[in-house]
């Protein structure tokens, strides 16, 4: 086979690519948008999600503009996207409306990446471009706190929220604290009220690092933190074998190769004004801007979340490895039904919330995305208490008695011939 080409300018620009339908390919002035956002974060789930969203609204010519990804774990992926001119194919996948689906879409909102630990003047630059409007980030959900000893003085602050600190610092005294050059942040770490607690943080750094009164209100008055809920399902870039198939049927090479399902939401809390600052948000379906973000958090961690995590034992002790697995197996699958309809869904007071379930079942079913099981088992423990007790208890509420399903849990056996299964003696009530 000879050797393909690696995604580029040059390859995306040119008229054979530009001609094919098969791949969706950005058309060459998007590749000269300036920089009006910057993201701390080079993983999969932002080149998956926010990347989308922008590049969505390029395409519809209602935010003209692209992102500087900040890297600072040392990955080496903010080289990757350089050599790439910021370019990846982001591969959805999934089942829309009970049918197979499948979209490759070539993103060209970004312009580029910088290491924080390598080229920390110049993310300090970006802070000084008039033309930025945005900082997106996803550095997990343990990014947002208070690290005791960070100091500004480091070349990047320790923490991310450090990091932000210092950036936005650089920007206020960069513009003698003008209003107008205040920026929108947009967290994209799944903790409840995000944003709060990120300004509240950057406020905390600002008084202990000497940073003065005026910057402290130019971040109140002037800078917008967003309290977010974001949800898609980005497995990132396949493993070797079929990273290797999925470039030769693309015809050119892609490290950044990204796959996720069609379902994406991305809730932002905020009214008309901070919609129209935003300018990206009317550009997909997916976004949701409104006063309140709790209750599409809490239908989202009780129904989709609590569901994995109310399955993933018995699917693993069944013989199950991901979670497409669980949804067909002929017992855990039924359970995962049940847990789901027959005693989650009657624990919440939430509009909308039966429909959600139904369309988290055919999530789960994608038989495009390989969720692994024991990535949903880290901080088992946690996740139980924030993801099941609460329905546990309001079921108990609503009902009068106990879920029965639980009980199920510790029902899993041993068949003589090893292998696990799932005692359908259900006990009613208790």
């Amino acid at each position: 086979m000879p050797e393909l080409p690696t995604l580029g300018r040059g390859l995306a620009a040119s008229p054979e690519f530009q001609a094919r339908t098969d791949v969706l390919f950005p058309a060459p002035e998007l590749l000269e948008l300036p920089e009006r956002a910057v993201q701390f974060g080079t993983g999969a789930f932002v080149r998956g999600f926010v990347e989308h969203f922008l590049d969505a609204a390029n395409r519809r010519g209602s935010f003209g503009g692209r992102v500087v990804m900040v890297g600072s774990t040392g990955s080496g992926r903010d080289q990757v996207v350089n050599d790439q001119d910021g370019l990846y194919t982001l591969a959805v996948q999934g089942i829309v409306d009970g049918a197979p689906t499948r979209e490759n879409r070539v993103v060209a909102s970004v312009s580029r990446a910088l290491s924080a630990p390598d080229e920390w003047a110049e993310v300090l630059a970006c802070a000084r471009n008039p033309d930025l409007e945005l900082v997106f980030s996803n550095t997990t959900e343990v990014g947002i706190a208070l690290d005791e000893g960070d100091d500004p003085a480091l070349e990047p602050p320790r923490s991310f929220p450090g990091k932000l600190a210092r950036f936005l610092y650089e920007r206020a005294r960069a513009f003698a604290f003008e209003s107008a050059r205040g920026v929108a942040v947009v967290p994209c770490e799944l903790i409840e009220d995000n944003g709060d607690r990120l300004r509240g943080i950057v406020l905390a750094l600002a008084a202990r690092w000497g940073f003065g009164e005026e910057f402290e209100r130019w971040v109140r008055e002037s800078d917008v933190f967003c309290n977010t809920l974001v949800d898609r399902i980005v497995p990132g870039t396949p493993a070797a074998g079929a990273l290797e198939e999925a470039q030769a049927a693309l015809g050119f090479r892609d490290a950044l190769l990204t796959v996720c399902e069609p379902y994406r939401l991305f809730v932002i809390q905020g009214d008309d004004a901070l919609r129209a600052r935003l300018r990206f948000a009317d550009a997909d379906p997916g976004i949701v801007v409104t006063p309140d973000v709790a209750p599409f958090r809490e239908r989202k961690v009780r129904l989709l979340n609590g569901a994995h995590t109310a399955t993933v034992a018995v699917a693993l002790l069944c013989g199950c490895e991901t979670v497409l697995e669980a949804t067909r197996h002929e017992r855990v699958g039924p359970f995962l039904r049940r847990v789901l309809l027959e005693e989650i869904v009657p624990s919440l007071d939430l509009p909308g919330a039966e429909a959600f379930a139904r369309e988290t079942l055919d999530r789960f079913a994608n038989p495009y995305v390989r969720h692994a099981l024991l990535d949903i088992t880290l901080q088992h423990t946690m996740k139980t208490r924030v993801r099941l007790v609460p329905s546990i208890l309001g079921y108990a509420e609503r009902t009068g008695r106990v879920p029965a399903l639980p009980r199920e849990l510790a029902r899993i056996a041993r068949s003589p011939d090893g292998s696990f299964w799932l005692s359908q003696n259900r006990a009613g009530g208790a």
